[in-house]
């Protein structure tokens, strides 16, 4: 399946895919409330600021994959948006490994990292970075969103 074909929902519960983002780089990322790496979210919001009007889209996946996400819908937003001002979409949570992992980590998590890793999201805040190309980035959970490797394969996969 096409990745920007595969289905997925809103936190409202309405479909969409990653084709409502065509012609945009993406930055994916399997966000948590209640995580140390949770301070990301600031830096996935400033660069959505800073890159946001040039062609980049921040997207957060909840996950309780690893126990660190909120219950509800409801106390995600709400928590996304007053910690942290959160603009970008958050998603309806979803499992990013196992056997009811959700067919768009399936595909993602077949690009291999830095080290030429792929496979396993190994905890939360992994970042999945796919130019409007198709060309993809992986960076795991300890490399911060404003990194400069992330920032550099940002500016490489803006639209032009």
């Amino acid at each position: 399946m096409n990745l920007r074909e595969i289905p997925f929902k809103t936190m409202e519960g309405a479909e969409s895919s990653l084709a409502e983002f065509d012609g945009k780089a993406l930055l994916i990322v399997n966000v948590a409330s209640r995580c140390g790496l949770t301070p990301q979210y600031e830096a996935l919001e400033r660069l959505q600021q800073h890159y946001g009007e040039r062609g980049l889209q921040v997207l957060g996946f909840p996950s309780n994959q690893f126990l660190q996400e909120l219950n509800s819908n409801e106390a995600i937003q709400e928590f996304c948006s007053t910690t942290y001002g959160i603009t970008f979409p958050i998603f309806d949570p979803i499992r990013v490994n196992g056997r009811r992992e959700h067919p768009l980590y399936t595909e993602l998590k077949k690009t291999a990292d830095a080290a030429g890793k792929a496979g396993k999201v190994k905890w939360n805040f992994e970042k999945f970075l796919i130019a409007p190309s198709g060309e993809m980035y992986r960076f795991r959970s300890r490399t911060v969103p404003d990194d400069p490797e992330v920032i550099t394969a940002i500016e490489q996969s803006l639209p032009q």
